[in-house]
């Protein structure tokens, strides 16, 4: 009877996570006394209620908790009411229940950039999933393929779950790497976990959970139902049946093949500390949880760490009156552990862009400028101001409270060198990077996601405020051509694909005369401002490294026009190096290029990256030889949250090139970011594991 029951259960029903009276209400029971007439059939989908990830924090364990209250056909019985001792007990399962809930949201918003409601239900969360996988999600729920994908279901029912009067089978998971921000690594032993659910669950494979000679059935994961002669269309294995369950049969996937990194040259790796270690009043957050997360990474044997100096922190409330107290705290304790330092003059805010978990905007007085005088600020065609960073047009404009913003900068970094002079004489101080930009990077704020910008988008040119006008009109009339004195009027908006535009098509505007010129002048100014900061970054720090950061603009780089690297300041169509000139600016000035894409292409099998014309890995490769054909040290650091090993070795191959007849390889390598997920046994032992593959030292497990 209770099979027949459990059997019957159609539907899946997410409990929501509204107001906390829902604790309250009664959780029935299967009461022994009367023969079994209030049964509770539990279906728990994802891990038991541990936060305990071991790949990455963008593979998402939901855990779910549906119920659905069967009654015998009488109905009649009264119910046991229960004691006081268990209904709280209940209550502490629903709460840690929330909290969990509350996590993944969190997680998903943060590092996802999925647009959910502040009290999200779980019903939000796989519709947010479908939808990023290309399934159409009704309101009323119905869920079906988009056109891309097939016909939809007749009837309008679900496509994530095909039910028959008998048995219920899964749909196949989407790959994680159609989830952008999520590698494809090694999975968890509970997805591998056959007894939680009855239908077939096909998990995305591991490539190195079965070797190439393998053949591997996933044991246990049985539908109950007809027997069925001919495979399912929809699951990537062959489908037998046993005894009238139904086995899916996985195909073998070969090891991960491992290069040998022993005896190879040493790359320090550096950790960065999390954006808000500092808080607003410059005073260190959490210094006693800090010390033990350092002292772990100190066994890791890492060799230092990162941090940010926020200008909004350190200069927040008047002009030259610098406050450094948290940093002075903060440098001593790593000093302590003999840790080295590599810090980032930060002169842009934080919040707003993905991976931002703290608000610190730019100083007080700025702003205050800057609401009688917006254009300090970014601007585009729509005349919207980008708050995140100080417009390049003002780099010799006296506009703040007397001083040119280069001016601005430089007295910061004098100040930073003088108060900590002693760290820099000890050598604690191996690395300066020096903001230029955007989230500290060297290119125009073009994709800004607070003005609705989404990936694939091409961007927007971002030179209208009245100093970068006024700029251009000056150049154009040097040119001889007045009238070019305006930013191009067919080049779409910030969601915009290339073929949809006048400027950005093949054979479109960019490629004329007056496309040419703008491009040139708009890359110029890039350019010449980063020229202009790091000579006095050289001169205020002179004796110790300083570096750049630039961005791996990796999408439509495949067309012809190069659309997001144009907007973004980096003029590099198919027939124009638009990374040679910033090159050759680092070496003027003797810094090393810290270049944010070196894993992206561990991910190149995603479906948007296909429909974005990316090509992560070639772009990797034509920054990487422009600055070492020159000469010009290169860093890097992970531009997506990395804990798996599939990441770990396409960074290491980047970082170490096979074969290259120069011997070249990276200086040094900064690991974003410190985290209590990092933290946690399986991700900082697959960590420490690449640390020492960094290090040139060999590992025991390694497959080859």
């Amino acid at each position: 009877m209770r099979e027949s029951m459990a059997t019957d259960i159609q539907k899946l029903i997410g409990t929501s996570e509204e107001d906390d009276e829902e604790m309250d209400m009664d959780v029935k029971e299967e009461d022994e006394e009367n023969g079994g007439k209030h049964i509770a059939a539990q279906i728990m989908v994802g891990m038991d209620g541990g936060m305990t990830s071991n790949s990455s924090d963008n593979q998402f364990q939901h855990h779910q908790q549906f119920q659905e209250q069967v009654s015998s056909p009488g109905g009649g019985g009264a119910r046991r009411s229960r004691p006081l001792e268990e209904k709280e007990r209940t209550k502490l399962r629903e709460r840690h229940r929330r909290a969990i809930t509350a996590r993944i949201l969190a997680g998903l918003r943060r590092h996802g950039n999925y647009n959910l409601r502040v009290r999200a239900d779980i019903n939000d969360v796989i519709a947010a999933l479908a939808r990023e996988a290309g399934w159409v999600v009704l309101p009323d729920g119905t869920t079906f393929p988009s056109r891309s994908q097939g016909s939809r279901p007749a009837g309008g029912t679900s496509a994530a779950v095909t039910s028959s009067s008998s048995h219920l089978v899964s749909q196949p998971t989407t790959p994680p790497g159609s989830i952008r921000g999520v590698s494809p690594g090694h999975r968890t032993p509970v997805e591998y976990n056959s007894c939680r659910m009855k239908g077939v669950f096909i998990p995305n494979p591991s490539p190195y959970d079965q070797s190439a000679s393998t053949q591997s059935q996933t044991p246990g994961m049985v539908g109950e139902g007809r027997e069925q002669t001919e495979s399912d269309p929809r699951v990537g294995g062959s489908m037998d049946t046993i005894n009238d369950k139904q086995i899916v049969a996985i195909p073998p996937i070969p090891k991960l093949t491992e290069r040998d990194f022993a005896g190879s040259p040493f790359i320090p790796v550096y950790v960065m500390l999390p954006l808000g270690a500092i808080n607003m009043k410059c005073e260190l957050v959490d210094p006693d949880g800090l010390l033990k997360q350092l002292k772990v990474l100190k066994s890791a044997n890492v060799d230092g760490v990162m941090v940010d100096c926020w200008w909004g922190i350190v200069e927040a409330h008047a002009p030259q009156e610098y406050n450094w107290n948290g940093y002075k705290r903060l440098f001593q304790m790593v000093h302590e552990l003999k840790l080295k330092l590599q810090v980032v003059m930060s002169f842009h805010e934080c919040g707003g862009n993905v991976g931002d978990d703290v608000c610190i905007p730019l100083p007080n007085w700025v702003a205050e400028i800057g609401r009688s005088n917006p254009d300090i600020f970014f601007t585009d065609r729509e005349g919207r101001r980008n708050p995140e960073c100080l417009s390049w047009g003002i780099d010799k404009e006296r506009v703040l409270r007397g001083r040119t913003a280069i001016e601005v900068y430089f007295d910061y970094m004098r100040s930073f060198r003088v108060e900590f002079d002693e760290f820099f004489e000890d050598g604690i101080i191996s690395m300066v990077e020096v903001g230029l930009g955007p989230c500290g990077e060297l290119r125009y704020p073009s994709c800004p996601v607070k003005h609705g910008w989404r990936y694939p988008g091409i961007g927007e040119f971002q030179c209208y405020d009245k100093y970068f006008l006024k700029s251009l009109k000056k150049t154009a009339e040097a040119r001889g051509h007045p009238f070019w004195a305006r930013g191009p009027d067919n080049a779409g908006s910030y969601n915009s694909q290339p073929h949809e535009t006048g400027f950005f098509c093949d054979g479109g505007d960019y490629d004329g005369y007056y496309g040419r010129f703008f491009l040139n002048w708009y890359a110029r100014i890039l350019v010449d401002h980063g020229d202009r900061v790091l000579s006095l970054a050289k001169l205020a720090f002179e004796g110790t490294q300083i570096a750049a950061k630039l961005l791996g603009i990796h999408w439509w780089y495949k067309t012809a026009s190069h659309a997001a690297e144009l907007t973004a300041g980096f003029y590099n169509p198919c027939n124009h190096d638009g990374y040679a000139a910033i090159v050759a600016t680092l070496k003027k000035h003797g810094a090393i290029l810290n270049f944010s894409c070196s894993e992206l292409w561990a991910v190149d099998q995603q479906v948007d990256f296909a429909e974005a014309h990316s090509d992560p890995e070639g772009l990797v490769w034509q920054v990487l030889n422009a600055a070492w054909d020159v000469g010009i040290p290169v860093a890097s650091e992970n531009a997506l949250p990395c804990y798996d090993r599939v990441m770990y070795n396409k960074i290491l191959d980047n970082a170490k090139p096979l074969n290259d007849p120069d011997g070249r390889h990276f200086l040094s390598f900064t690991y974003l970011r410190l985290s209590p997920l990092l933290m946690e046994r399986q991700t900082y032992m697959e960590f420490e594991r690449f640390v020492k593959r960094m290090h040139g030292e060999a590992v025991l497990d390694l497959q080859v």
